[in-house]
């Protein structure tokens, strides 16, 4: 089969590889519509790497290259021996990228698993990221416990955002379930929060917008900023209160924007270091500090000073955790599957740019995501009339 491999930073070849062949309990999958992260491109540009050794190294990319590719919708196309039989062929399915105790079977849930932390397993690995391969190929094996049936009319190119969403309903419930002094709605006895600031108006910071408007109910004042003016006239149109260029004086707007109070939640959607240098300028003293972003480059340690003097109380949550359903599978991720269903959560104008096959990914990869106007990337690999529910 054929598969787009990252055989080095910055550079994707496809290559022929061996076709994998579903174990017990899994299922083979023809990857349809495949969402592109920004942890993919921080991967393939060489500034992360999460295939690591027994001892926690890096493993080169030259010595084993990766398939990219953990947000995942698929066809199925046989199963395994001893597979879920609820699944069957040529069924449209929602895939978990992430393995954990439930994947495997395993008798006992390692202490992570049994609170409903899976993407913390004990033994965690995950498709596209850490060295298991991604669904940029023709083919790939999952365990059947990681797919959710997709019903409906939903396109498969927007069911892919269901990933994105379960990781961003994980962090809002991680926030929740902090015993912080401000809350949104006053959740868990807190404060009740009456200004949010989100940083990045990419598919994050959208996808937190809607879901703190549709999902949680706050109607206080959310403001957000990004460089992109695109970007900004979609987080207004999603929610938003204010939508701010970055370059701005940003603490003396938020002084005003809020009589001089500041928001009580400050999210990073966007992983920018010079976040943490603007924070004390944006956040309320014992304000929540909500870490989603990864990269943070640039900022030296020495800007958390001011933010422990304040008491900034931080929270982190990484993946989508959230706990499984009763045969399994991944609670949350059928959570954000029915959110986008129901369009309470609206993702067709999150996608912007499409690539149609796997000979396309390579030049996806070329830098188009840092040009203006640019939001999400989904690439189709099934029949483009099966991956969007266009009909010809």
């Amino acid at each position: 089969m054929l598969a787009a491999l990252l055989t080095a930073p910055g550079r994707i070849e496809i290559r022929a590889v061996p076709a994998p062949e579903p174990g017990a309990g899994e299922v083979l999958l023809r990857p349809a519509a495949v969402g592109l992260c920004g942890t993919d491109f921080h991967i393939h540009a060489g500034e992360a790497n999460y295939h690591a050794d027994a001892a926690g190294r890096p493993v080169p990319l030259e010595r084993s290259p990766q398939i990219l590719g953990h947000e995942i919708t698929a066809i199925v196309d046989r199963l395994g021996p001893g597979a879920c039989g609820s699944l069957r062929a040529g069924d449209r399915v929602l895939v978990d990228q992430g393995r954990s105790c439930s994947s495997r079977g395993a008798a006992r849930f390692c202490e992570y698993c049994e609170t409903g932390d899976l993407h913390q397993c004990e033994q965690y690995a995950e498709h596209g990221i850490t060295g298991l391969p991604g669904a940029l190929a023709e083919r790939m094996a999952v365990p059947a416990v990681n797919c959710i049936r997709i019903e409906g009319e939903i396109p498969l190119e927007q069911a892919v955002l269901a990933e994105p969403l379960a990781c961003v309903l994980h962090n809002l419930e991680a926030m929740s379930r902090a015993r912080t002094r401000y809350a949104v709605g006053g959740v868990g006895g807190g404060r009740r929060a009456e200004t949010i600031w989100i940083a990045g108006a990419g598919p994050a910071g959208l996808l937190f917008i809607q879901a703190l408007r549709n999902v949680m109910r706050f109607d206080g004042f959310l403001i957000t900023t990004d460089p992109d003016p695109a970007k900004r006239a979609r987080a207004l149109a999603a929610g938003a209160s204010a939508a701010l260029d970055p370059a701005a004086d940003l603490p003396a707007i938020a002084a005003a924007l809020t009589r001089g109070k500041l928001a009580e939640i400050l999210i990073d959607a966007c992983g920018a270091g010079s976040l943490f240098t603007l924070a004390p300028g944006l956040l309320r003293k014992q304000g929540t500090f909500l870490l989603y972003g990864h990269g943070h480059g640039g900022t030296g340690l020495e800007a958390l000073n001011t933010l422990q003097f304040r008491e900034t109380a931080f929270v982190t949550a990484c993946g989508a955790s959230g706990g499984h359903d009763a045969d399994g599978r991944p609670a949350v991720y059928r959570r954000a599957l029915e959110l986008l269903q129901s369009r309470r959560i609206e993702v067709s104008d999150i996608i912007t740019h499409r690539a149609m096959g796997l000979e396309e990914v390579p030049a996806a990869f070329s830098g188009t995501h840092r040009e203006s106007g640019y939001v999400k990337a989904v690439v189709h690999l099934e029949p483009h009339r099966q991956a969007t529910g266009e009909v010809r």
